[in-house]
C-alpha cells in the first residue's frame, strides 16, 4: 500500500474534468438551441450565439425573434448589459414595429432607431435581421 498516495490530486483532476465536460455540454446545448419550433407552429430564434459580435452601448444585445407563418409575432430582448431605461425605450417604441412584419419578402424592413437609445436600437435591429436570416435559411 502506498502511504504517500495523493488522493486530493486525483479528486481535483476529476473535479476539473467534470467541470470541463459540464461546460462543454452547456455550450453545445446553447448552440443547438438557436431555433426551436413550438407546438403551435411558432419558430423562436435566439440570437445569443448568432450575433455575439453585435454590441449595443454596453455589450451584446441578444433577442428572441418569434416567427409564425412567415411573420414576426414579437421580438423579446434577452438579458444584456444595456441600461434598463434604454431597453425599456426600445421595447416600448421600436419592437412593436416588427409585429406582423413579413419575413418572406427579402430582408426585414428597416425600423427606425429610438432617439436616446441609438446604440441599443441599432444592435437589436442587427440581431433581428440575423435571427430572421437564420429562420429563412433553416426552417
Amino acid at each position: 500500500m502506498h502511504d504517500n498516495f495523493d488522493y486530493n490530486h486525483i479528486y481535483e483532476d476529476m473535479k476539473q474534468t467534470i467541470m470541463t465536460l459540464l461546460l462543454m455540454v452547456a455550450f453545445t446545448s446553447a448552440e443547438a438551441q438557436v431555433m426551436k419550433k413550438e407546438k403551435d407552429g411558432t419558430y423562436i430564434v435566439n440570437t445569443t450565439t448568432l450575433a455575439q459580435d453585435v454590441e449595443g452601448y454596453n455589450g451584446a444585445t441578444p433577442v428572441e425573434v418569434h416567427i409564425k407563418k412567415n411573420k414576426i409575432v414579437k421580438v423579446v430582448p434577452l438579458k444584456s448589459q444595456e441600461g434598463p431605461k434604454y431597453v425599456a425605450k426600445v421595447k416600448k417604441d421600436m419592437l412593436p414595429k416588427y409585429e406582423n412584419m413579413n419575413v418572406k419578402k427579402g430582408t426585414v424592413a428597416d425600423v427606425d432607431a429610438v432617439t436616446g437609445a441609438t446604440f441599443t436600437s441599432e444592435a437589436i435591429k442587427e440581431n433581428v435581421k440575423r435571427g430572421v436570416a437564420y429562420y429563412k435559411k433553416n426552417k
